[in-house]
């Protein structure tokens, strides 16, 4: 008898070190990092979200499609369901932007930026102020208006969507516009064509997503700058007005149907073309809302950073981003995905966490659920991801979250890696064209073990260089990536 005991208590010992070892060397999952908190929303409430901001107070903001505005309290303590919706304001055009300034809270419509306050603080907003109305509206149900928060000049900045997805009926759709806390509006930039949303980087500057379309051969981060053309050109009408003559001077070159972004780049002097392309159907399909990570360190290691979501695929996306020779570029990595419904307003909130507002109505989903209200907090764990992508003269350097395994960091074998773009033409998308594959002639990793130098034959400009790293390894614990792709958008090889 005590034979047969010692065998299984043996046996017993040698499964249980077999399951630790099994759980230890498990691949990573987002849940190990993250933990995606859905809000349950009262069965009253159809909360298809169009823009979300943190009051003073603590409360959160959400407008809806519908033209109502919420203030949902709880949503950032640590008691999950513990939230509850009130109703604030009713009667607005399909709102898509929120801002909060001065004891106002100011509201992108669809035909106006109103300011909206609580003035016996009842719980109700009670005065409605209109602050600007300059654009117009046809009825077309395409002409959407996204507002960004103000930047650090006190500006709004406001993307309107084109009447379709070819014309421009009434002023000022398929521009960009400047907005002053006091009501003044300022032309700012054309060639805009569906945007999904906008907002400002860490530093204050205005960036938007357009969507797979004319012009557009996919969904796109593209960089706002004063009397720049972001690439179509079914706005150009408004040129005659007055007050774009004022501040922005003539109308525009027009772009060369069948062209590629590059060559547009350089042979017209105000088109700036998208920061980063996003793979049509790799991640994503229509870029929207947009959050810089502020948080100081409270949501992971990504300071400075920009998420960007994706409606359609119900996903958060991270892009690192760039300047060289004053054009932005830079990469975009996978990074969160679970999200209830088709993602739309992005807000860091004070606490670090990530709210998203999503809906599906028009658009359609992955998410499954018609609205959603989604809230990410960080576990404080640093998950094992790519941090930063650079392009170099002959290649690109790649910063981790963590410490790397040399050998399998430096193998040429744990890579691969293509080069595609995309046709700047006036019809609806492209497919992908101009495919290539470079070669990854050596990679050598650097003193702090975090840094590697890839050398490349064959960067390609204007390009998506699509770089896979499926036999990379965290140093310590021999994880491989949380996400093992990154999408690097080419405009400008650096010099140095």
């Amino acid at each position: 008898m005590p034979k047969p005991l010692l065998s299984f208590s043996l046996s017993l010992h040698w499964f249980l070190i077999t399951c630790f070892l099994s759980q230890a060397n498990a691949e990573p999952t987002q849940e190990d990092y993250y933990t995606m908190e859905s809000i349950a929303i009262p069965e009253n409430i159809v909360l298809e979200a169009g823009g979300i901001e943190q009051m003073p107070n603590g409360k959160v903001a959400v407008s809806t499609r519908r033209g109502d505005i919420f203030m949902v309290s709880n949503l950032l303590d640590d008691v999950q369901g513990n939230e509850t919706f009130s109703l604030w304001a009713r009667g607005l055009h399909e709102v898509l932007g929120l801002s909060y300034a001065d004891g106002w809270l100011y509201v992108t419509q669809r035909p106006e930026i109103t300011r909206i306050k609580d003035s016996d603080s009842d719980g109700r907003a009670d005065v409605f102020e209109t602050v600007s109305d300059e654009w117009g509206i046809s009825g077309d149900y395409h002409e959407y208006a996204f507002g960004s928060k103000f930047d650090p000049d006190g500006n709004m900045w406001v993307v309107l969507c084109l009447t379709g997805s070819f014309g421009s009926k009434v002023p000022y759709r398929g521009w960009c516009v400047r907005v002053s806390k006091d009501g003044k509006m300022i032309p700012t930039a054309s060639g805009i064509r569906s945007p999904g949303g906008i907002g400002l980087n860490a530093k204050g500057e205005a960036f938007y997503c357009d969507n797979q379309g004319p012009w557009n051969g996919t969904s796109s981060l593209k960089h706002l700058t004063a009397g720049s053309f972001q690439g179509h050109p079914g706005g150009f009408a408004w040129f005659e007005l007055d007050k774009v003559k004022a501040h922005l001077g003539q109308k525009h070159e027009e772009p060369i149907n069948g062209s590629r972004f590059h060559e547009e780049m350089d042979r017209l002097p105000h088109y700036r073309p998208p920061a980063i392309l996003f793979p049509h159907g790799v991640v994503g399909n229509s870029a929207s809302g947009i959050a810089p990570d502020v948080s100081k360190g409270n949501f992971g290691p990504f300071g400075g950073q920009l998420f960007v979501s994706d409606q359609t695929h119900s996903v958060v996306n991270r892009c690192f981003l760039e300047k060289v020779d004053g054009y932005y570029q830079g990469a975009c990595f996978p990074f969160l995905k679970g999200f209830g419904s088709g993602n739309v307003p992005l807000l860091q909130a004070s606490d670090g966490s990530l709210i998203s507002g999503g809906t599906d109505r028009g658009w359609g989903a992955r998410g499954g659920k018609r609205f959603a209200l989604d809230r990410v907090v960080w576990n404080g764990k640093t998950p094992f991801e790519i941090l930063e992508m650079r392009a170099k003269p002959d290649g690109f350097e790649l910063e981790f979250t963590q410490k790397v395994n040399q050998a399998a960091v430096e193998s040429i074998e744990s890579y691969e890696i293509k080069t595609y773009t995309y046709v700047f033409q006036a019809k609806y998308g492209s497919p992908k064209v101009d495919e290539t594959t470079p070669e990854i002639i050596s990679v050598k990793m650097g003193k702090n073990e975090k840094t590697v130098r890839m050398k490349i034959n064959g960067l390609q400009r204007g390009h998506i260089h699509e770089l896979k790293l499926t036999g990379v390894l965290s140093k310590v614990e021999s994880l491989p990536l949380l996400h093992d792709a990154a999408y690097y958008t080419l405009w400008k090889i650096p010099a140095i």
